[in-house]
């Protein structure tokens, strides 16, 4: 049908083309413009008795495009089929643009088939194909023919988006949104005056030109990103600082921005990062900034009026655009088609616990989203965003693709069945022995544990299939869940915790005897022993001294162990040296001290020091033992007491003046002085004790002197005495 009605269009045309009487001097000149440079300048006369508008007597093109999917890694006619009326022959060359969408460095026009009258050139900077007379004027049918073997290819895997292609022949670049021409011209150094009236001078097949003014996206990409330069356009503040209007064509006087955020202040502007910024106070004009400098393709910079000298701010040229003055009527000399790249876009996966139906969603750029049961060919089982799976026991992939018909790989969006997962075994009851860190273990069908302190509710205290306590000291209950994926037991599993108490303990130290056996002793009934020796009984016997411990265990089911230590020590045996007496104070001298012997003069009374006062006269015996009555020794010895008085009256206390001990000293002699230095008696083993007389006369009350000579080993003492009456 659509061919049917494309057959009219075209007779339609060759109608009115046979009706209008074209001059034969339809005239295409070139002419120069106020920079010297070449401009496309079109001047159609015809003799007819009404005179017609430029519009209705250029040359027409119209192309039938169906809005064509594309597939990544093919090759794609942008046009189905494609009038040219050009009963002139005016046409000698043909410009296909990717006006908009184009992304340099992946999208590409080639030409397909042989065509000898036409030579092609592609520019991949502006995203331009040129198809020109290669010798002489080709027909329109060569144009025709050329034009439906032109190709679009992506060398991206995996391109997005819609294509416009725009086909003119003129040079400039044609927009289909608004039916505007855009033309760069090259001019290095013109000033933005220079450069407005030039544009003004200009036309193009009849429409009047003007610097461009950018109110979209669109355009800049166009006359922006995809010029073959730098250009001023037609905005400027030089009427108001920081006011920028557009100055030119039919937005003449329409404040675009005035300060606020690019493109939203208060109509579209697309200025580079940190522009405009009025450098030096003297930069009112706008200007597309050059290929290569930093910042977005196509955004724009302000400028002094002549640009820089040189570099990236320079003007290089400048970029007009024709279209949209008052009473033009639109021109056919261009036509444009397009084609969709359709993709999924976002893919979404569903789950579920157990089997049953599940809801998978995707969408797509552009197309309708088809849902398949293999990734190749298979069934196509619904159409749209979402898809509604029949009930499944097991995880299911499924395919989707744009609806394109492409033979590249569908994408798959999974549909996840997942077990519901138990707990299939524990280490219930947990034991250890005392307060301390306690693991539990559980295995689970799928998935993971998580710890619970409580049977319900409760926050997770743990995760895995080991979880360890730390410091515990009584019994408890912990509770396992499975978890799978989102998927939870039904109920959670108790894990019990049980404290045992170990054997109570008390670690020893135990003397040993020289030479002597001792009994070691674990002391708690009815346990299992294993002593440091190897024996196993609560008793054993040993007779060296060290290091000894015994491993003592509780019956089952606790099996509790506590260590019991008991260091045994071996003691000497005591041997005196000597007792050494001065007066009533005596020390009695070992041959090897220990701080573990006592001593005693009475073996009554022991005490830790050697040394004593006060001794009883006479003859006396000193002790020393071992604190555990291991072993001990003893010695004799003397103690001579010289009393300090005496009262001979005869009353039975100390009427006598005697030396206690003397008699133990055969060779002893004790010489009493009175006063005067009188020898008054002497006394010896024989003779122990003095009455106080002398001559058997009463001696007065005085003091008397004494000297006390042992043997002829010792020295003599000497003292003094009182006798009382």
């Amino acid at each position: 049908m659509r061919k049917h009605v494309f057959l009219k269009i075209i007779l339609a045309l060759v109608f009115f083309s046979s009706e209008v009487n074209y001059a034969s001097n339809f005239d295409y000149t070139i002419k120069k413009n106020v920079s010297n440079k070449t401009r496309h300048t079109f001047n159609p006369s015809y003799k007819k008795k009404t005179q017609e508008s430029v519009a209705s007597t250029a040359p027409i093109l119209i192309a039938q495009n169906n809005n064509q999917p594309y597939c990544p890694g093919t090759s794609l006619n942008i046009v189905s089929d494609i009038l040219i009326a050009d009963p002139d022959n005016f046409i000698t060359s043909i410009y296909i643009q990717i006006s908009s969408g184009y992304i340099s460095g992946e999208d590409v026009l080639s030409l397909a088939g042989t065509h000898p009258s036409i030579t092609s050139i592609w520019d991949g900077l502006s995203g331009k194909f040129t198809l020109t007379g290669s010798t002489g004027q080709p027909s329109t049918a060569a144009f025709i023919a050329a034009i439906k073997d032109i190709k679009y290819s992506s060398s991206n895997t995996s391109p997005s988006g819609i294509r416009s292609f725009s086909i003119t022949i003129g040079q400039a670049n044609y927009l289909a949104r608004n039916g505007h021409y855009y033309e760069y011209i090259s001019n290095p150094g013109i000033s933005w005056t220079a450069a407005k009236t030039a544009a003004e001078n200009s036309s193009y097949f009849g429409l009047k030109g003007y610097l461009a003014t950018i109110t979209a996206p669109d355009e800049a990409q166009l006359c922006g990103a995809q010029a073959n330069g730098n250009g001023w356009i037609g905005g400027s503040d030089a009427e108001t600082e920081g006011v920028w209007k557009w100055v030119t064509g039919p937005e003449n006087g329409s404040v675009f921005w005035n300060g606020g955020a690019n493109g939203t202040s208060p109509t579209y502007a697309n200025w580079n990062a940190g522009e405009p910024n009025n450098s030096n106070g003297v930069e009112h004009y706008a200007h597309v900034k050059a290929p290569g400098v930093p910042g977005t393709p196509g955004s724009w910079n302000d400028l002094q009026l002549n640009g820089d000298a040189i570099g990236n701010y320079q003007a290089k040229g400048y970029i007009v655009e024709f279209g949209g003055m008052p009473n033009e009527l639109p021109l056919k000399i261009s036509t444009s088609t397009t084609i969709r790249i359709p993709k999924i876009t976002n893919t979404t996966p569903s789950q579920r616990c157990d089997s049953g139906s599940v809801t998978l969603k995707a969408t797509a750029s552009d197309g309708t989203v088809n849902w398949f049961d293999a990734a190749a060919g298979g069934n196509l089982l619904a159409a749209g965003n979402s898809y509604s799976t029949p009930n499944l026991f097991t995880t299911t992939t499924y395919y989707v693709d744009a609806g394109a018909n492409c033979t590249t790989p569908r994408t798959p969006i999974i549909a996840t069945i997942n077990a519901t997962p138990i707990v299939t075994s524990t280490n219930t009851p947990a034991t250890r022995c005392g307060t301390g860190a306690v693991t539990l273990q559980a295995t689970v069908s799928a998935g993971t544990i998580n710890w619970y302190s409580v049977a319900t509710g409760g926050a997770v205290e743990g995760t895995g299939t080991s979880f360890i306590i730390s410091a515990i000291s009584q019994n408890t209950t912990y509770y396992a869940e499975a978890q799978n994926n989102g998927c939870i037991t039904n109920a959670r599993t108790p894990v019990q915790i049980k404290i045992y108490t170990p054997p109570a303990v008390v670690d020893q130290q135990l003397t040993l005897c020289k030479s002597a056996i001792i009994t070691l002793d674990a002391q708690i009934p009815n346990m299992t022993y294993l002593w440091s020796t190897g024996e196993t009984s609560q008793k054993i016997s040993i007779k060296a001294a060290g290091n000894y411990y015994v491993d003592i265990t509780s019956p089952t089911p606790e099996n509790c162990t506590s260590r019991k230590k008991i260091n045994v020590t071996e003691h000497n045996t005591p041997e005196i040296d000597r007792v050494d007496v001065n007066e009533t104070t005596l020390v009695i001298y070992l041959k090897t001290d220990q701080t573990y012997f006592e001593f005693s003069i009475d073996g009554i009374n022991f005490q830790n020091s050697n040394v004593f006062f006060n001794a009883p006269g006479g003859l006396q015996t000193a002790y020393v033992r071992e604190v555990n009555f291991c072993s001990y020794d003893t010695k004799p010895f003397i103690v001579l007491i010289a009393p300090k008085y005496f009262t001979p009256n005869n009353d039975s206390y100390n009427d006598v003046w005697e030396v206690k001990g003397l008699v133990n000293y055969p060779e002893a002699e004790v010489s009493i002085f009175d006063r005067y230095g009188k020898l008054i008696t002497r006394l010896n083993a024989k003779k122990i004790m003095w009455d106080g007389t002398f001559n058997n006369s009463l001696l007065p009350a005085s003091d008397y002197w004494y000297i006390l000579k042992i043997d002829n080993t010792k020295p003599q003492l000497s003292g003094h005495f009182s006798l009382k009456r």
